[in-house]
């Protein structure tokens, strides 16, 4: 059992593949773990799989394509701890299931850019305060290799729509705001990235998408827990990683224009008011 580290740490979709690898680890390690999903059940499993080894764990639940739920997950972990040194959004929807049917979030939003990328912005912003009191703290982005630039004509895909498309415009957008979020809390002692952990890994969303599996939850949880722990990364933000390895996203993503577009984009649709961090407010 190892020694309390004193730290939280909050991993959306952790009831299932890399994510629970990634939760299940933390907490051997001591981490207070705040576990993420839709299912209770699932949920609970995992939180007890944590405490029988001895960590601390909790489950709290939402509904990542409902932004009210996101919301509710935000009010949920400032009222479970004062503290939160780790955010890591994990949990995303894959270009399978119904590969030509285009679907639609809660709030009416295309489904993959809203759960997979503005869920975890929304949670991001509303975590912040809290994050930026905890420095040092790092957030981790899990985003992917395959990406496409964003239209910003038809950014929710009512045209030419496929599933393919529609996964790698938000897992792009999730790296566009890694680099933005990162400038912004420089100097804050928060770091952030995003990186493709493995390809094909072994989950339930490889599976659906009909692709047989080429790499293990293990080696994507090993890649995704270098940037969530390592001290080896420890002061290094903006950066997206492939696997372990430092990588070069597409070329949108360092486009200062397209970023300010999907910043404003997302406040819009978030309806979240812009703030500055704490580092941005002090310079």
């Amino acid at each position: 059992m190892a020694k309390p580290t004193g730290k939280t740490a909050l991993i959306t979709g952790s009831t299932d593949g890399v994510g629970r690898v990634v939760a299940t680890r933390l907490g051997q390690d001591g981490w207070r773990v705040l576990v993420h999903g839709r299912d209770r059940e699932r949920g609970e499993r995992v939180v007890s799989e944590i405490k029988n080894a001895g960590g601390a764990a909790e489950f709290l639940a939402a509904d990542l394509a409902s932004l009210a739920d996101v919301r509710r997950l935000a009010e949920a972990v400032h009222k479970t701890t004062e503290r939160l040194e780790l955010l890591i959004n994990n949990a995303g929807v894959g270009s399978g299931g119904q590969q030509g049917v285009r679907q639609t979030s809660a709030d009416g939003y295309e489904l993959r850019f809203a759960v997979n990328y503005l869920a975890g912005f929304m949670l991001a912003q509303l975590l912040l305060p809290l994050i930026e009191k905890s420095a040092p703290a790092r957030i981790v982005n899990v985003s992917s290799l395959g990406q496409q630039a964003i239209d910003f004509d038809d950014v929710m895909l009512t045209r030419g729509y496929s599933g393919s498309r529609a996964y790698c415009q938000s897992k792009l957008a999730q790296i566009l705001f890694t680099i933005d979020l990162a400038a912004e809390l420089r100097g804050a002692g928060v770091t952030v990235t995003a990186l493709h952990p493995a390809t094909y890994m072994n989950t339930t969303m490889v599976r659906l998408s009909g692709v047989t599996p080429i790499s293990s939850v293990e080696e994507g949880a090993d890649a995704i827990l270098k940037l969530a722990v390592s001290p080896q990364v420890e002061e290094q933000s903006g950066r997206y990683v492939n696997g372990q390895r430092e990588a070069r996203a597409d070329a949108q993503a360092y486009d200062a224009g397209a970023r300010r577009q999907l910043k404003a984009l997302s406040f819009e649709l978030t309806g979240l008011a812009p703030k500055r961090s704490a580092a941005a407010a002090g310079r």
